[in-house]
């Protein structure tokens, strides 16, 4: 049997494949299967200069829309995920990953495009879920203000300090993928829920991690327990959309876009590398361009004969 190890490059994918062959004894047209499937994912990650040791969800996400806006069925797209489902499992039990990028992603039916994105108002329903008198509401709401104020990744979000915030100017150091940083602003409304979080309820948990948001134990919250808080004040609110963390990462630029900001301004604030990323966003500033053409260009405004 000729093994595809050969056409590999990459060390984790080497070890998943023999564990696959020796473990799993997965025959030649199936290892060939997942093989390919990898060799497509690291491709990916190869154009955009990512390292499969960050990989996030985004990542994850984004290769699989890319993968379906090149004519891929949901069938081949669901393997796909299954594939990197698998492989991710499998490099975090043997101690390569720190986390499952993959854990939280839906299948096989992905969208094309964006995700489901949250109107202004049910962003509003959700931020109002907390209650402002426990210590946990409070954590929550300054949590979820951030998340739509800044646009943040969860993995960003968790991993926020307390001198990553300058008060005075409302500005936060964001630690993105691939220990990039860059300065994003929150509006008013976020920096004072924030502010006031730090200076009187923050202390209350005890801290013995060097964090922004806590758990009871006074450690840093995981991404899998923002994605269930999420979750939960979704429900409370009534929503039935299927909404993550993301869910407000993706508002965040969608909004901006349709308020009249460039795609440059939202790659930056996303921290995306580089602007295809951002340019999944593009069918809403054509949007906009064309409401804006509708009503100030003479011939639209005529009407017809």
């Amino acid at each position: 049997m000729t093994t595809p190890l050969a056409t590999l490059s990459h060390p984790w994918m080497e070890r998943y494949l023999e564990h696959l062959i020796v473990e799993k004894g997965l025959a030649e047209n199936s290892l060939a299967a997942y093989s390919q499937d990898l060799l497509s994912f690291f491709s990916f990650l190869g154009q955009r200069d990512s390292d499969v040791a960050q990989v996030t969800e985004d990542d994850c996400y984004l290769y699989l829309v890319h993968e379906r806006q090149q004519g891929l069925s949901n069938s081949s797209a669901a393997r796909r995920l299954s594939t990197l489902r698998g492989f991710f499992r499998f490099a975090c039990q043997a101690g390569l990953a720190n986390a499952d990028p993959t854990a939280h992603l839906d299948g096989p039916k992905l969208p094309k495009t964006l995700p489901q994105v949250l109107t202004p108002e049910e962003v509003s329903a959700i931020l109002l879920q907390p209650k402002l008198t426990t210590k946990l509401g409070y954590r929550d709401r300054a949590m979820l203000e951030l998340l739509y104020a800044a646009g943040l990744r969860v993995s960003e979000l968790v991993n926020l300090k307390p001198l990553d915030f300058d008060a005075h100017t409302g500005l936060i150091r964001v630690h993105g993928k691939g220990g990039k940083e860059r300065i994003v602003p929150a509006h008013p409304q976020a920096q004072d829920f924030l502010m006031e979080y730090l200076n009187s309820w923050r202390g209350q948990f005890a801290p013995v991690e060097e964090f922004v948001f806590l758990n009871r134990s006074g450690k840093g919250l995981t991404r899998q327990a923002v994605f269930k808080l999420v979750k939960r004040y979704t429900a409370e609110a009534g929503i039935v959309k299927e909404v993550s963390p993301h869910s407000f990462r993706h508002s965040f630029a969608t909004h901006l876009l349709e308020g009249g900001a460039d795609l440059r301004t939202v790659q930056v604030l996303l921290g995306h590398a580089v602007i295809d990323t951002t340019e999944i966003y593009t069918h809403l500033q054509g949007k906009r361009l064309a409401d804006i053409h509708r009503q100030h260009h003479p011939r639209s405004r005529m009407g017809k004969p």
